[in-house]
């Protein structure tokens, strides 16, 4: 296990609108009041035809090739993820959500695009002084955390 830790700052509350692309707006909103570390959470809805990636074709496989569906229909959902710089500096979002409608449930990653429907609410906790970043992995090509 690799560990870094940080200090509390900001906390806010952010109403995502009808149509907005939940990973997008979270990433700009960090970029747009400087931060580069965080946790986060979502509530809300998803619209028809949101994008999720869903795990890999094979898991072990040598390449590693992202599995996407697309949700059919209105969702709810809720999500927990991280803010952490990449390589460039910029503030990248990583969460999973799960996203339900009727006896059906779904997750996956929102990365791939998932849209909001009507309204979709972001908890977003900043942390100060904390040393991690995300770095292109070659063997796997996903950006991970790392903590030094």
């Amino acid at each position: 296990m690799k560990v870094a830790g940080g200090n509390v700052g900001r906390v806010f509350f952010l109403r995502l609108e009808d149509g907005d692309v939940l990973h997008e707006s979270v990433e700009q909103f960090a970029r747009d009041v400087g931060i580069q570390h965080g946790a986060c959470w979502f509530l809300g809805g998803a619209d028809t035809g949101s994008k999720l990636i869903v795990g890999p074709e094979d898991g072990r496989a040598e390449r590693i090739v992202p599995t996407l569906a697309a949700l059919d229909g209105v969702h709810e959902a809720a999500g927990v993820g991280t803010i952490v710089p990449g390589e460039s500096g910029e503030p990248i979002l990583h969460m999973h959500a799960v996203f339900g409608r009727g006896e059906a449930t779904r997750s996956g990653c929102v990365r791939a695009g998932v849209a909001t429907w009507l309204i979709g609410e972001v908890v977003v906790l900043e942390v100060l002084d904390c040393p991690a970043t995300r770095r292109r992995d070659p063997a796997s090509g996903f950006e991970l955390l790392e903590t030094d």
